[in-house]
């Protein structure tokens, strides 16, 4: 193991230390049923009013981002963290010290391969990104291996996704008319407020990302995942508020 990844395995300790500090000891707590089915419910509305699964993620969506752009001045009020130096650590931070302070689950974090380029020297070796100013990784996936926003959750068929749209089409699902699905073939991503969460709150510090669900294991995939890419680096300004 190099010096670097004993270093990042430190680091990863660090934060989970301090995202368990935070949880046990400056944390409100709520009554984590209450708070599954009461997000449920707002779900469920959400449904009812615009009957069309794309647009409820879409919603569900911008409800987390403005969150975000709240919650990020709690979570720095009651961490007092340093910037972060890159986007790996920033990962790190989320996953150990925000959904742990906020959710109590620490989903664990992959880094998948980025398009780089390498200089070599006679001496040194320097690896770059395409985005300015920044080395190392620029996109990370969260495997949750739990979910309170879903814990009592169960998804009817036609919001499961494409794959379910074709089975009904192919009429390999019986009592179920594939006209149901008509319009419906993204699916519904019942968690989609967490990605709204994490894209205002990295707004808020100047970084511009796009966080979506690769899976989930409520659409009966074999795990939760979300994956968020950094776009770039932004000016100092307000993020544009999407109510």
């Amino acid at each position: 193991m190099s010096q670097q990844q004993q270093q990042q395995q430190q680091q990863a300790r660090q934060y989970k230390a301090i995202g368990e500090d935070l949880w046990k000891n400056r944390t409100e707590k709520v009554n984590a049923e209450l708070f599954s089915f009461t997000y449920g419910a707002l779900v469920v509305q959400l449904i009812k009013d615009y009957e069309d699964y794309a647009e409820v993620n879409n919603q569900l969506e911008k409800m987390g981002y403005n969150m975000g752009t709240r919650l990020i001045e709690d979570f720095l009020a009651r961490t007092s963290l340093p910037r972060c130096a890159d986007f790996r650590e920033t990962a790190e931070v989320i996953s150990k010290v925000g959904f742990k302070t906020f959710l109590n689950i620490t989903p664990s974090v992959t880094f998948p391969s980025t398009t780089t380029s390498t200089t070599t020297t006679n001496t040194t070796t320097t690896t770059t990104t395409d985005i300015p100013g920044m080395t190392g990784p620029t996109e990370f996936i969260l495997t949750f291996d739990e979910n309170p926003l879903a814990e009592f959750a169960e998804l009817p068929l036609d919001a499961m996704g494409p794959k379910y749209a074709k089975a009904a089409q192919e009429k390999k699902l019986s009592n179920w008319d594939a006209k149901e699905v008509r319009g419906q073939a993204e699916g519904l991503w019942f968690s989609n407020i967490l990605c709204g969460v994490v894209r205002g709150s990295l707004e808020m510090l100047q970084m511009q990302v796009e966080a979506s669900f690769l899976s989930d294991r409520l659409r009966g995939d074999d795990s939760t995942d979300i994956h968020v890419k950094l776009i770039r680096i932004m000016e100092e300004e307000q993020p544009i508020n999407d109510e």
